[in-house]
């Protein structure tokens, strides 16, 4: 019998992440609470799935639901305090607006820094830098520091990065319906073009369920930091329509 966890790519058990912090009071209240409380969001509430090797998953979710969370907590950026991640000795790439870049360097020298980041060394990265700045296509840019970037130019060379410097897995999140229509469509074939070697694990966070039903081999549905259903990605995202549409 063929053992399947050697075919698993990613292992989520009983996941629980809470933020910590202060509540908002006023000026006077302050005044005359010396202390104020410390507030606590459960983001997460025991969120457990497996993700086969190979496979596209598609997480939705209302605003608020633990979508970003989630994917930062596979990522490495955020810890449990509850649960495990196991991403089974794969390597991994997150690729979201705000995340990963230094905005004090260029472009360039954070092609490098992303790259030695993602566990590939600098020839490695040298060899691919021609291709990435081709394909992100933002010009002179790329030698300015990132700060003075739009949020497309952004989202351009963060997803030239992770494009080109191909990771066992990648979790994308939202970045798909960022910046100008050719670069939606560029990034949109690029994807298609990744994700159909069956060794590369995908998961995609996006509020387009249209994007959502045609990439993904299955969904995962979250509400206030649980997990509602997980399955065939028309049943879940018709479910999910019908529970937006009555609950607003």
């Amino acid at each position: 019998m063929k053992n399947k966890e050697k075919n698993t790519a990613i292992s989520v058990k009983n996941l629980h992440i809470t933020y910590r912090g202060l509540k908002k009071t006023s000026i006077r209240a302050s005044w005359t609470k010396l202390k104020n409380k410390v507030e606590v969001f459960e983001a997460l509430k025991g969120v457990s799935f497996d993700v086969e090797e190979g496979k596209i998953l598609g997480i939705i979710g209302k605003n608020g639901s633990g979508k970003s969370t989630l994917l930062r907590a596979i990522a490495g950026i955020f810890s449990p305090d509850k649960g495990s991640i196991d991403l089974h000795n794969h390597t991994i790439s997150l690729l979201s607006i705000g995340v990963g870049f230094n905005k004090k360097l260029t472009g360039r020298e954070n092609i490098y820094l992303s790259g030695m980041l993602l566990g590939f060394s600098e020839e490695e990265i040298k060899a691919k830098e021609k291709e990435i700045i081709k394909f992100a296509d933002i010009g002179d840019f790329i030698n300015k520091p990132v700060k003075t970037y739009s949020s497309g130019m952004y989202s351009k060379l963060a997803f030239a990065i992770t494009a080109i410097l191909e990771t066992d897995i990648m979790l994308i999140d939202e970045v798909l319906s960022v910046g100008d229509t050719r670069f939606k469509e560029k990034s949109y074939n690029k994807m298609k073009e990744l994700i159909s070697d069956d060794k590369r694990t995908v998961i995609i966070v996006s509020h387009s369920l249209g994007t959502i039903v045609e990439l993904c081999n299955e969904v995962l549905w979250l509400n206030d930091g649980k997990v509602i259903e997980i399955g065939d990605p028309k049943e879940v995202v018709e479910h999910y329509n019908k529970y937006m549409n009555e609950n607003g």
